[in-house]
């Protein structure tokens, strides 16, 4: 298994000496009710556990009540403890988990930061029960939202300046490349960053001109 690098050792060190800063990016936010909206309208029947790639502060796994989350950044599990979630410092690439022992994977917001994304589609594959739900999050790269993004990894930002983002194409391939069928996905965030003034609803299906995307997809029963 290969190990931890230091891109993992950099981008993890800025959520975690900054934790507080984007933790409170969650207090009364229209975008994280409307990224939250869009994911619960999708319905996902799923047997537990649940787990949450890329936690953070738990905020979403709070939310959505999902009881396990990892995140390379140790000071945002300490936040995510407090709201009810066991944490665990790990990276998607390397799961501590048992094979076939996990009920629903959640990556949100979290793809653009992975070292390997075939890597962590592997340990999912691994990880996930037969037909259990692998669940993405994320800002599709042509729309006005994934160029804002880009702009601020451009510029420096100390969030993004290891982030690379991804076309819908891009993960629907990931998805099928690795033996996952896509079932169920929605679109959201439709207003222009700076100008998000009202809750939106999600669409059924994929628009890259959404701010927000959810694909769900799960792996065939064995047998």
């Amino acid at each position: 298994m290969e190990k931890q690098t230091a891109q993992w050792r950099q981008s993890s060190r800025i959520f975690h000496e900054r934790a507080g800063e984007y933790d409170g990016w969650f207090e009364n936010s229209l975008l994280f009710d409307i990224e939250k909206n869009a994911i619960q309208s999708l319905h996902l029947p799923h047997s537990g556990p649940a787990l949450e790639i890329g936690v953070g502060p738990g905020r979403f796994a709070e939310a959505l009540r999902i009881p396990l989350g990892i995140d390379p950044a140790l000071a945002p599990l300490y936040l995510a403890k407090k709201r009810g979630v066991i944490p665990c410092q790990a990276i998607a690439e390397e799961l501590p988990f048992a094979s076939f022992s996990l009920g629903a994977i959640y990556l949100l917001f979290t793809l653009c930061f992975l070292e390997s994304p075939h890597r962590f589609f592997k340990e999912c594959r691994r990880t996930l029960r037969p037909e259990a739900p692998l669940i993405i999050g994320f800002v599709p790269a042509g729309s006005i939202w994934g160029h804002t993004l880009l702009k601020k990894k451009e510029s420096g930002h100390p969030f993004y300046q290891s982030a690379r983002f991804y076309t819908i194409d891009e993960v629907l391939h990931l998805f099928t490349e690795h033996g996952f069928q896509v079932h169920i996905s929605a679109s959201t965030l439709y207003q222009a960053p700076g100008k998000v003034t009202e809750l939106e609803e999600a669409k059924a299906g994929l628009d890259e001109q959404a701010g927000f995307v959810i694909i769900a997809g799960t792996t065939p029963a064995r047998g």
